[in-house]
């Protein structure tokens, strides 16, 4: 892998101010700039030895930077051209090992763009981040190749939903699915002093790695284990047969007391319940 000549990367703020760069809330743009915190967070996504970094959302390319010295191949995928602009610069001082695509990740198949085993790494803008990580469950779910690892950074409250276990208030849709398909670490949590500007709440940084195979005895496929679990927890307060009635199904059909409530099921039960 080839390196970069330092004095060809010019300092991120200078960057910054250069091509006026102030977060844009539309977009839920949060930038990192602490050096020892990007570092830190490519420390979590590594090593990258022959594995293919995408980076969505890069902005000004704090984070990118930290995985380039990581030692990172990375494509990074930019909606702001504001940011595209910026990032071409250092696109330039490593001209073998970064590529920056303009579009908008949300309507990008990641899987085009690096060969697996492919990763993602990802200081997600706020008002995106369930979506996105929901279309690459789904993407993980179809093509075992998808994905190797996922580590990204959520909202502290969204990160807690994704690995709360049941029985807890944290655990619902986004839980299930999550633990479905992969296993979940919580890494740290960052400070919201960390970003420019700061938000209003803690984030936390959270690696996926997708499941071998998906949890449960049955292979059930996306669209039936989404039915099932937006059913149950769209009236998470009903009891089970009240909830699954409106797509017809009895959990007594399936072995599952219909008194039961949503959030007191396992993964592997809602897998039963889908299959």
């Amino acid at each position: 892998m080839s390196g970069a000549d330092p004095k060809a990367i010019p300092p991120l703020r200078d960057v910054i101010r250069r091509f006026e760069l102030s977060a844009r809330r539309s977009l839920g743009q949060h930038f990192l700039l602490d050096p020892n915190l990007t570092a830190r967070i490519a420390r979590a996504a590594g090593p990258f030895e022959n594995a293919p970094v995408i980076e969505v959302g890069p902005g000004p390319g704090g984070l990118t930077r930290a995985l380039l010295e990581a030692g990172a191949d990375v494509t990074a995928v930019e909606k702001d051209s504001r940011c595209v602009a910026a990032l071409r610069e250092l696109e330039t001082a490593y001209p073998e090992r970064l590529r920056v695509i303009g579009m908008d990740a949300l309507e990008a198949d990641l899987r085009t763009l690096a060969p697996a085993p492919r990763r993602i790494v990802a200081n997600l803008p706020y008002n995106v981040a369930t979506p996105l990580l929901i279309g690459w469950l789904r993407q993980i779910r179809e093509d075992k190749n998808a994905f190797a690892r996922l580590t990204l950074m959520f909202q502290k409250e969204v990160a807690e939903r994704l690995l709360a276990p049941p029985g807890t208030k944290a655990y619902g849709r986004l839980s299930v699915m999550t633990q479905w398909l992969c296993e979940g670490f919580r890494e740290f949590d960052v400070s919201p002093k960390a970003f420019v500007p700061p938000p209003k709440v803690t984030s936390a940084v959270v690696t996926l790695i997708p499941r071998a195979a998906p949890l449960g005895v049955a292979a059930v496929a996306w669209p039936a284990m989404e039915r099932v679990v937006a059913a149950a927890f769209g009236q998470r307060r009903k009891m089970l047969r009240q909830a699954l009635k409106r797509i017809g199904l009895d959990p007594a059909t399936r072995g599952i007391e219909g008194t039961r409530r949503a959030e007191t099921l396992s993964v592997e039960e809602f897998v039963r319940l889908a299959g």
